[in-house]
């Protein structure tokens, strides 16, 4: 039986090659690079960021069940590192430069794991993959091989997913209703919804404390409204998104209609209609904002049904969420970003000396071990079959969420399993829906190539420029007429070359 990751990771910047100067380590004198049979398990350390993962009383990354059974049956010891998941990536260069031994880094950065390559920084797995990982080879599809095969040598085991979207609206319901209002469907629709939910004091407290429009960071939560636009963009990288334009590919961040995606939330936030602090707002604060009360529309992620919606509903028994149809704008156009298969790169720095024991640990977790983790061990009683249906003991679940530590980061790939166990966490939560309605609302990648080699150079930098510029457009800071001056930087800063390796591998293509 084979299934996926559940949990989503957030996302890693560009770091220095030079980095990784302090991180060999000597042959291991509890083991060989092979680690045979015979003597002391070999330790590896492993870099993850935490994504919320809670452990029992007396446990922690590094003690618990789960990874006492993974030791076991590999004769190895997982040594888990967890930087903080906000600020991960600068946790991360304060731990690679400070010269502590790493033997595998999980990044979600395309662009960093192509500029570590350019520099010589990781090490490839081809031999190890071959001797040591026939389970995991097997477990993933040849195109998540594909897309970490850089000059014909396998670079980074990879983390997969057939979710490939992650955006889906919903409303207060009860605020709705208490103000009149029916669910909105139009931009101007959203808007008069969001400003009624501004000023009309929905939760009834007598002040005008709620929010409107809860978006996050760096562009988080806004791909729907760019999307009105019929522009598919992410938040995170400037150079992972490509449309058709007479032929030819354009990056989704230069496009006129980025243009006027960008006025529109520029007069959004103008009118006190988006958090006054969204450009603050991490993960957690969004989380927190929506369980305690404070906002009533918001772009979910697809298992926040189970998350802080469902803390909300909780809290307060009067709270209703309902899912929405994706704002759309004048011309009827709709939808989100599409993500890729690939959602992130496990890799092993060049002068780690345990590659073999890195792919042993993960070609268990995705062979003989993956139904134990996923499933629950048996004396744990977390899933059953009754009558063949998959059914979960969602206490016993909650209780131990942290035994898929290794599988958030590579599991095998089944979507017929995954909808059953989406089903099997509570039909109530509506998970199935909500990917479905995701997946039917895809705006579609153009490019579906490789990562170029000035996507590794210069892709950080330009994902930095755009965050920057478009946050200071939406507050003001920016006019929204200096977009023609970020295109132009966009470009002089690495983007005309790399849209010319997009545009010619789209050729050969095609």
């Amino acid at each position: 039986m084979k299934t996926k990751k559940f949990l989503t990771v957030l996302v890693v910047s560009a770091m220095s090659a030079a980095l990784f100067a302090g991180c060999g380590k000597p042959e291991n004198e509890e083991g060989s690079p092979d680690n045979k049979d015979s003597g002391k398990p070999v330790t590896i350390n492993i870099v993850q960021p935490n994504v919320g993962r809670k452990f029992l009383d007396g446990m922690d990354e590094n003690n618990n069940p789960y990874q006492k059974y993974i030791n076991e049956n590999t004769n190895l010891n997982v040594h888990v590192v967890y930087p903080p998941s906000d600020g991960y990536q600068d946790k991360l260069n304060v731990i690679l430069s400070s010269g502590e031994d790493n033997d595998m880094i999980y990044t979600q950065d395309a662009s960093w794991f192509i500029n570590m390559i350019n520099q010589k920084a990781l090490q490839p797995l081809d031999k190890a993959i071959e001797q040591f990982g026939p389970d995991l080879k097997k477990s993933l599809p040849q195109e998540a091989w594909d897309a970490v095969t850089i000059n014909g040598e396998i670079y980074a085991i990879p983390s997969v997913t057939h979710i490939n979207g992650n955006d889906i609206m919903y409303v207060r319901q009860d605020w709705l209703a208490k103000l009149g209002l029916q669910p909105p469907k139009t931009l101007d629709e959203y808007v008069k919804v969001i400003r009624a939910f501004v000023e009309q004091d929905p939760d009834g407290n007598g002040q005008h404390d709620t929010i409107g429009l809860l978006i996050g960071e760096n562009l988080a939560r806004t791909a729907p409204f760019f999307g009105a636009f019929g522009v598919p963009l992410i938040g995170n990288s400037a150079v992972n998104q490509w449309v058709e334009r007479d032929g030819v590919l354009i990056n989704s961040s230069i496009l006129p209609e980025t243009k006027e995606a960008l006025a529109f939330l520029a007069e959004l936030y103008k009118n006190k209609l988006i958090d006054p602090e969204w450009a603050l707002n991490k993960n957690k604060n969004i989380e927190e904002k929506i369980a305690s009360g404070k906002a009533g529309l918001f772009s979910a992620t697809w298992f926040d049904t189970r998350g802080p919606i469902l803390t909300n509903q909780t809290n307060d028994a009067n709270a209703k969420w309902t899912a929405l149809e994706y704002p759309a704008g004048k011309d009827g156009q709709s939808g989100i970003a599409s993500s890729s298969m690939v959602t992130g790169y496990s890799i092993v720095p060049a002068k780690s000396k345990h590659v073999n024991e890195v792919v042993k640990m993960f070609n268990f977790a995705n062979g003989k071990g993956h139904e134990p983790i996923k499933f629950g061990l048996p004396e744990h009683q977390i899933s059953s079959r009754e009558s063949g249906k998959l059914v979960m003991n969602f206490e016993e679940h909650n209780k131990h969420v942290y035994r898929n530590n290794i599988l958030d980061y590579s599991a095998p790939w089944d979507k017929e399993v995954d909808m059953e166990r989406l089903d099997a966490l509570g039909p109530e939560y509506k998970l199935r829906d909500n990917v479905t309605a995701m997946s039917n609302a895809l705006i579609k990648n153009q490019y579906t190539g490789p990562t170029t080699q000035s996507m590794g150079k210069n892709g950080v930098q330009l994902t930095k420029l755009m965050q920057e510029t478009f946050t200071k457009m939406i507050m003001g800071n920016t006019p929204i007429d200096e977009f023609d001056n970020y295109v132009t930087q966009w470009k002089s800063m690495g983007g005309e070359e790399i849209t010319k390796e997009v545009n010619e591998a789209f050729k050969s293509a095609n």
